[in-house]
């Protein structure tokens, strides 16, 4: 059986800075990946049957991300192949972590080196995308500015952190949040020039300080919990949202440093709900 973590990433900034003429919106962001996420176990079968050991309850397995990454590279091409597939569950749904994606991205990864395949990233990013938005960064597997719905990648350097990630008890529907009244859609688009990269010697500062996240207004107003999470965890450090909710995270120097402020949070009563991770970040996805 091959192991496989699937890490989760987090939005330093996220931008909208229009509606395309699809009904996507236009985006701008960089993409973090994260030093923790679910595991996944993967074990070939040679009767082509596809099989999710672990389904979610009250969740039909076929409509798992997991499963319909396995049948589209297995549809591609054509592979006689089979897979039993085992999940790990950490990241929360509906967190604005890419749990989903990450997963569909990861056994992309994971049964193109099982079945054998030697299918190209860009062919698997391709893929991905059928999948959903997010999927091609984690297939791209490292950390990058993204542009159009996020499958427009160009690799960037962030500075070593160790990140605190807050998620109340909330589960933020993002086309919910997309079609608030709340959201603006109108922030100037930039260039990765403006992005302040660790490989021209910008600061943490100024690279954890960048930009905003457009969606971040909407969810605090029709989750006052997200809002909560996030000025509790201000007190430690500039924290924002990530994605479309419902987490917050803020970045520390130190593993030691992040670990303090969780414990000072998880002392306080109006905490008590919520569930937090100490994770450092990471340069490259594990496959």
């Amino acid at each position: 059986m091959t192991d496989c973590l699937a890490p989760a990433k987090l939005n330093l900034f996220l931008h909208i800075t229009g509606r395309r003429p699809d009904g996507y919106h236009a985006l701008q962001s960089v993409f973090q990946l994260v030093g923790w996420g679910d595991t996944l176990h993967f074990a070939r079968r040679d009767d082509g049957q596809i099989r999710l050991l672990t389904p979610l309850p009250d969740v039909d397995p076929e409509t798992d991300l997991t499963v319909r990454a396995a049948r589209l590279l297995q549809t591609y091409r054509g592979s006689h192949y089979g897979v039993d597939i085992v999940v790990e569950k950490r990241i929360p749904m509906g967190a604005g972590l890419g749990g989903g994606s990450s997963d569909a991205a990861t056994t992309l990864l994971a049964l193109n080196q099982l079945w054998e395949l030697g299918e190209s990233r860009e062919t698997l990013q391709g893929l991905g995308l059928k999948l959903g938005a997010d999927v091609p960064f984690f297939v791209y597997g490292r950390n990058a500015f993204a542009e159009g719905v996020g499958e427009l990648l160009q690799p960037v350097q962030t500075p070593e952190a160790w990140f605190l990630i807050v998620t109340p008890p909330v589960h933020a529907s993002t086309a919910e949040i997309f079609s608030s009244p709340h959201l603006t859609r109108s922030t100037k688009a930039i260039t990765i020039a403006d992005f302040p990269d660790a490989s021209s010697g910008a600061s943490a500062a100024e690279i954890y300080g960048f930009g905003w996240n457009d969606m971040q207004a909407a969810v605090e107003k029709q989750y006052a919990m997200v809002a909560e999470a996030r000025v509790s965890l201000s007190a430690f450090a500039p924290a924002r949202m990530s994605g479309s909710g419902a987490s917050v995270f803020a970045a520390f120097a130190s593993e030691h440093a992040a670990r303090e402020a969780q414990a000072a949070l998880q002392a306080q009563s109006s905490s008590a709900s919520w569930f937090s991770i100490v994770a450092p970040g990471m340069a490259n996805h594990p496959l």
